[in-house]
């Protein structure tokens, strides 16, 4: 299943294979820019990439308003983007411990996972959120074609 470690202000800061694959080209970001929120705002291709792109942005600016609250004194929890400022207005505030997450994967087409996180014992500034697919579903079934694709290029790579 994918999975991801997420620090505080939506930085990934580990993910494994199918992790990545989900989110393609994201890994070839450097990795102070492999952020959430700033993909989910700011990149063009998350909205054609996210299923849900109007809810999940401004979700994350509410998980981002929770933080802001536990650091009040974090500047780099603001992203700069028209919408930031009405969703930031709404005073929501989100700690995301399950919920739907739909992506449009340009091989694999849809995916729609359920996702559980957790903080990390010791360190209440990382999350650890993994993403399930039904079994059978027509994810699990993409998920298992890019395993298989990606097993198969890190092979020939030598990784």
């Amino acid at each position: 299943m994918p999975a991801f470690i997420v620090g505080r202000r939506t930085d990934i800061l580990a993910s494994n294979r199918l992790a990545r694959e989900v989110l393609p080209g994201f890994e070839a970001l450097p990795a102070t820019q492999r952020n959430l929120a700033r993909y989910y705002l700011l990149d063009p291709a998350a909205r054609e990439r996210v299923g849900d792109w109007e809810r999940i942005p401004a979700e994350t600016v509410a998980v981002l308003r929770l933080e802001a609250g536990r650091h009040p004194d974090d500047r780099r929890l603001a992203v700069r983007v028209p919408e930031f400022t009405t969703w930031w207005n709404d005073r929501r505030v989100l700690r995301r411990t399950h919920g739907t997450k739909r992506y449009i994967h340009p091989v694999a087409g849809e995916l729609e996972f359920k996702y559980e996180s957790f903080h990390l014992p010791g360190d209440p500034d990382q999350i650890l959120a993994i993403y399930n697919v039904e079994p059978g579903s027509p994810t699990a079934e993409a998920l298992r074609l890019l395993s298989s694709w990606t097993a198969a290029e890190e092979r020939h790579a030598g990784r």
